[in-house]
């Protein structure tokens, strides 16, 4: 279970401080990184989304044991970095979007995090239930 808090705790963190500054960044990756944001409905609809997930790595850190089942989607939502990678391979993004790896890395971690806290079976209740 200490493997699944640190896990989650360093994830969210990371998240936080990695997105919150794109908030106030749209008009430097407009300047730097055309074309300009067409859509800023969508840009701070996925910095947005982005942070509540962020928000849920923390809570999972607290209790790994309760929000269990959470972690399934966890791991989910950083296969999006297969995505990312993906799109750089096919020369359809730059290579800083390689930063995917990380999600990647952390999908697995959290997939670890999943199996690690698994309840302990007993085998005497099995037996007593045959």
């Amino acid at each position: 279970m200490k493997f699944a808090k640190i896990v989650f705790l360093i994830a969210g963190i990371y998240g936080i401080i990695l997105m919150a500054p794109f908030f106030l960044l749209e008009s430097t990756i407009n300047a730097t990184q055309p074309p300009a944001i067409t859509h800023p409905e969508y840009y701070y609809g996925f910095v947005c989304v982005t942070c509540v997930w962020q928000i849920l790595f923390l809570v999972l850190a607290q209790d790994p044991l309760r929000y269990r089942p959470f972690m399934l989607l966890a791991v989910l939502e950083k296969v999006s970095g297969v995505a990312f990678i993906l799109l750089v391979i096919l020369h359809r993004s730059p290579p800083s979007m390689l930063i995917g790896i990380v999600d990647v890395f952390l999908g697995t971690l959290f997939l670890i995090a999943y199996i690690k806290t698994a309840p302990a079976r007993n085998p005497q209740v099995a037996v007593a239930h045959s």
